[in-house]
């Protein structure tokens, strides 16, 4: 009896003992995370999203010579889904064709009036020029007449005679300023017939090329590819309901998908890293699978302020050096720049540096104890630092304070 109690009290003892390791164990391991310095190659990648556009694009335009009719804003009545392919001669869109209706009617009524105007003109010339021939004949036949009275007079006195050849001579000089006023009339006549019709023609042409105008108020496309929204002036992308202008006359726009790129804004922090020529690793968040290698081919100088943001953003473009069928523009992109590389250095995890009165220095793990080793730093990332001097190669580092090391003393650079 005695030895089972001995037994049951050794077992318990036991238990309790390994019970104590192991949970000492797992709360060291919680407490205390470690690392080791690794020797490889150090990457510093900034990490911004973007979005794909094309950087060669056919626009697509509407109607540019409304202007010349007074027609300066028009609405977009239809368009076709953006992403939709088309060929060439495909149907694009329509704009709204109201107000060019109303100059087209405005225009057929002064025809109307102007042709009123031009058979009035018609017939008002006709009838003076034939009460100008009629008294033409009538000056005629009074000279004839009096030429035969003179005839019949020879025996009549020197007085009666002679009073018959001045009136022969006063109807002669009036039939030539008869005649001459005619052709005056006539070309007076002509000359405003033309006016009125140079006034016609001029309508109707106005007409035909309003009506040549609303023609294009259908628009087709150019050549084949698939249809993306331009933007206006705000960013927001142009849609039914938007206006167009002789000045911004794109209503949409055909991309070539084989010559894309990103267009992305960086912070005040990052762009000073970021120089033209400098390698991209780009990214599509609707096709995760899909990483193309791109370079920065331009770096705004200037910042800009976007919607909803007061922090200052600087413009980056990155070129694509491939292309893929899936990729469209307006999607959203994952832009990883390598702004620096540096092959075959040591470094550990930022979480493993730790500072003291602007000494940099690592808790290292020394068998069963622990040093505080000062360290010279040298380039970080969003994960890792480089280490000049201080630690080695294999060695394991603190990610976090070890208990009871605080106080410890830092063991200096030589």
């Amino acid at each position: 009896m005695n030895k089972k109690k001995l037994t049951i009290i050794i077992g318990v003892a036991i238990l309790l003992i390994i019970s104590y390791f192991y949970f000492n164990s797992s709360s060291s391991q919680d407490i205390s995370l470690t690392a080791k310095v690794t020797k490889g190659v150090f990457l510093d990648e900034i990490f911004i999203s973007g979005e794909a556009q094309s950087t060669s694009s056919k626009k697509i335009n509407g109607p540019t010579n409304a202007r010349r009719f007074g027609i300066y804003q028009i609405k977009i009545q239809d368009l076709v889904p953006e992403g939709t392919v088309v060929k060439k001669g495909g149907y694009i869109g329509k704009l709204d064709v109201s107000e060019l209706n109303g100059k087209i009617l405005d225009a057929q009524l002064n025809l109307e009036k102007e042709q009123s105007k031009y058979t009035q003109q018609q017939l008002d010339t006709t009838l003076t020029l034939k009460q100008e021939r009629n008294a033409i004949k009538d000056l005629l036949f009074n000279i004839e007449e009096k030429k035969l009275e003179l005839e019949r007079s020879i025996y009549e006195p020197p007085t009666t005679i002679r009073q018959l050849e001045i009136e022969i001579e006063k109807n002669e000089r009036g039939l030539r300023e008869k005649k001459a006023d005619y052709s005056i009339k006539k070309r007076q006549a002509n000359a405003k017939m033309i006016e009125v019709g140079t006034e016609v023609s001029k309508i109707k042409k106005r007409i035909e090329e309003l009506v040549e105008l609303q023609k294009k108020f259908t628009i087709h496309s150019e050549d084949e590819g698939m249809v993306t929204y331009v933007k206006e002036w705000n960013g927001t992308k142009k849609k039914v309901g938007s206006s167009i202008s002789p000045w911004e006359p794109a209503i949409a726009s055909l991309p070539d998908l084989t010559k894309m790129e990103s267009k992305t804004y960086s912070n005040e922090v990052d762009i000073r890293k970021i120089k033209k020529d400098l390698k991209v690793k780009v990214g599509f968040d609707a096709f995760p699978d899909i990483e193309l290698d791109g370079v920065v081919t331009e770096v705004a100088n200037v910042g800009e302020t976007r919607a909803g943001s007061d922090v200052k953003l600087f413009q980056v473009l990155i070129k694509l050096n491939g292309s893929n069928k899936n990729i469209r523009p307006g999607m959203t992109t994952s832009n990883k720049i390598l702004t620096n590389q540096k092959e075959d250095v040591l470094m550990v995890p930022l979480e493993a540096i730790f500072s003291k009165d602007s000494i940099s220095y690592t808790y290292v793990k020394s068998g069963y104890s622990v040093t505080k080793q000062q360290v010279e730093l040298g380039l970080s990332n969003n994960e890792v630092i480089i280490i000049n001097k201080g630690l080695e190669e294999n060695d394991v580092v603190y990610l976090n304070k070890p208990e009871g090391y605080e106080e410890k003393s830092i063991t200096t650079l030589e």
